[in-house]
């Protein structure tokens, strides 16, 4: 409670440093600064306002009256207010480093599956979870949650930000707390409100990230770097602003800060102390933790000098992609900021990995009947129109339905619109372009022939995401029928709304034969080369005098020109050969049995002729079939090519060669084995 104020006298390079003697790893501290009011200018300084370290390895506290931590004192560009902040806003605190070697799985691109998951919710109402470990990083590395993160067949986790947030003003005014994590503290210290120990968070997420690496799992923080919580110059003094405004923010002429984001402020990711303060932050949790990548929020922003067009070769982006340490883990851009001039989608160039809503779109307008054939049959195979330029590769495109933002898949096949009334916000936020269908019924339905077609719905599009190339990221609570009442954006919950009731993922109402039928696809794509291809398919003989891969319609004739044109279209078959040598293993091996058919039926219940291409004229086998519950076709008897094969609904089916040694082991991927939810 007491305040021992210590001046750091010296002035290099822009940044004021001194020594502080005994003082250890637990020690609270804060800065006050001393200078000018100018806030036209954007220079805030204000000794009255106690300030977060940007670089603090820890925090501690939370905002008590927001009104303390106004720098201004009636309005933002008057005069400076005198009101102690001390005792209101979060402190930062002394820590020891760790540091260590760490045994990374590195796991390849082309065999990783990505688990998108939110460490407080995913762990909350888990049965075998204690209590006090529920909604925390020891939560996360329970036995019982690695074993169905290993068992589901997934290679990575993504989490939700960890990094240490405060609730930004609008949400705290209507009386909410921002429950995902979008608005940054320190971007260094880990979020306390996930360890079960105060004060113990690093050393805890140390050990979360230990245990996952010891099953085989990566780990990616979703980083914000784009913004902080300190909103406009309207908002609060925590941090930044009070320091150095001009040389964190993006200001305009008078001032006022640049919004790219829509959360109010803009890091200027052309500032050397914005560019180092990032680099520094991501080199720290690579570093100290072993965290393995990180995906990076409205990562356009950070390629966008000053706000203009986007560059890929931008100050932010090519200091992270040559970096000796950053340059080998995995790097996700969410490739968009919060304006219009923003996408940016395929532009962000090697080694980036990137977000692909054009996937995502296609996808659920594909099989909610709105579209043909031809954006589709893109997305499947990699999205080389929009993934080509440069040294880009296939797995750069990381396929996803759904994501935190927007419905999960339960209720991207029972909701048209959003539903967001919990929010505060009138309706107003979260998108209202969703490529969502309800099936005749708004909402949650006990109609048996509704919960069918939503059942068969979403087994279609969780099929086509992992059948696909590229990298699919899959939501966490998907494989459950986990939903959210159709809210889309789901990111704030009542401010004193416990951890077990923040949108919980609900482990006692899972559907256990959704979580069986997952963990087959995912077991399907690892056992398929053909599936995870390194290079874009090109149409053309490989050097067997085979195409790698050939389209056909319905009527199982190849597609011609305009056939891709003609939005009337509901099915699409694909045979993909995988007898060349290279391009599907990485290893040069040549794979002679994992060519085969890959049938994708969006339409109503019609016959289909099964495709094969003219130098192929053996017998192929259903390996795979979304119609059934379990994944299981009901009949495995070998087909002709031209054979017709009658279809109930929407529906993907997979066949391998008859009698190949592909064919062997697809006949047992879609058994679900035991499964304990």
């Amino acid at each position: 409670g007491r305040e021992q104020r210590v001046d750091l006298p010296d002035h290099t390079f822009g940044v004021w440093h001194g020594t502080v003697p005994d003082v250890g790893a637990g020690q609270r501290y804060g800065y006050r600064a001393h200078g000018p009011w100018r806030p036209r200018d954007g220079v805030r300084t204000n000794p009255h306002k106690i300030l977060l370290d940007p670089w603090g390895r820890r925090l501690v506290g939370d905002i008590g009256d927001a009104t303390r931590l106004l720098a201004y004192d009636d309005e933002p560009f008057g005069a400076m207010s005198t009101v102690d902040s001390l005792g209101h806003t979060p402190l930062s605190v002394v820590t020891r480093s760790h540091g260590g070697e760490h045994r990374r799985p590195r796991t390849p691109w082309e065999d990783t599956v990505v688990y998108e998951l939110h460490v407080g919710s995913y762990t909350a109402r888990h049965p075998m979870v204690p209590p006090a470990l529920r909604g925390t990083y020891p939560g996360l590395a329970h036995p019982a949650v690695v074993d169905h993160l290993v068992g589901l067949g997934v290679t990575a986790v993504e989490l939700l930000p960890v990094h240490a947030f405060l609730t930004e003003p609008p949400v705290r005014a209507r009386g909410m707390r921002n429950h995902w994590g979008y608005s940054t503290a320190s971007f260094f210290a880990p979020h306390p409100g996930f360890a079960s120990a105060p004060g113990n968070e690093l050393a805890e997420f140390r050990a979360m990230v230990r245990t996952l690496h010891d099953a085989g799992l990566e780990v990616i923080l979703d980083v914000v770097y784009n913004h902080t919580c300190e909103w406009s110059v309207a908002g609060p003094s925590v941090s930044w602003r009070g320091l150095d405004a001009p040389g964190y923010y993006l200001l305009d002429d008078d001032g006022t800060d640049v919004d790219l984001t829509g959360c109010g402020n803009t890091v200027d990711a052309t500032s050397p102390v914005a560019v180092r303060m990032v680099c520094d932050s991501l080199r720290y949790w690579a570093s100290e933790t072993g965290v393995d990548g990180f995906r990076f929020d409205l990562a356009a922003v950070l390629g966008r000098p000053r706000g203009d067009s986007f560059d890929p070769r931008a100050a932010a982006l090519t200091a992270i992609t040559t970096d000796p340490l950053l340059s080998e883990l995995k790097l996700i851009a969410e490739p968009w900021d919060a304006t219009a001039s923003g996408w940016s989608l395929g532009r962000f160039g090697a080694p980036w990995s990137e977000w692909n809503d054009r996937y995502r779109d296609a996808v659920r307008r594909f099989w909610a009947q709105r579209s043909g054939i031809g954006e589709i049959a893109s997305r499947l195979t990699g999205s080389e129109d929009l993934f080509s330029r440069g040294d880009r590769q296939p797995w750069m495109s990381v396929n996803y339905i759904t994501a935190h933002d927007g419905f999960t898949v339960a209720d991207a096949v029972s909701y048209e619109h959003k539903h967001n009334d919990a929010n505060g916000e009138d309706g107003r936020d979260g998108t209202d372009h969703n490529e969502s269908v309800n099936h005749g019924v708004e909402g949650p339905s006990d109609d048996p022939v509704v919960i069918a077609a939503r059942a068969r719905h979403t087994r279609a599009l969780l099929a086509t995401l992992l059948l696909s190339t590229g990298t699919p990221m899959l939501l966490a609570g998907d494989e459950f029928g986990h939903g959210q009442g159709g809210n889309n954006n789901a990111y704030c919950v009542p401010a004193g709304t416990r951890r077990e009731d923040a949108w919980p993922l609900m482990w006692e109402g899972a559907d256990t034969e959704l979580v069986a039928y997952v963990r087959a696809l995912v077991r399907l794509r690892r056992v398929v080369p053909v599936l995870r291809q390194r290079r874009f398919f090109d149409g053309r003989a490989r050097t067997v005098g085979y195409p790698d891969l050939v389209w056909f319609g319905q009527d199982g004739r190849e597609l011609q020109v305009d056939d891709w044109h003609d939005d009337t279209r509901r099915t699409l078959q694909a045979w993909v050969n995988g007898t060349g040598p290279g391009g599907v293993t990485g290893e040069g091996r040549s794979l002679p049995d994992s060519s085969g058919l890959i049938v994708l039926h969006s339409g109503d219940a019609g016959d289909v002729t099964l495709a094969g291409p003219e130098w192929y004229g053996g017998a192929i086998r259903c390996t795979f079939d979304s119609s059934a519950s379990d994944g299981r076709p009901s009949d495995t008897t070998p087909k002709r090519v031209g054979s017709v094969c009658t279809l109930t609904g929407p529906t993907v089916l997979v066949f391998s060669i008859a009698g190949s040694g592909q064919d062997t082991a697809a006949t047992t991927v879609t058994d679900p084995g035991a499964t304990s939810v």
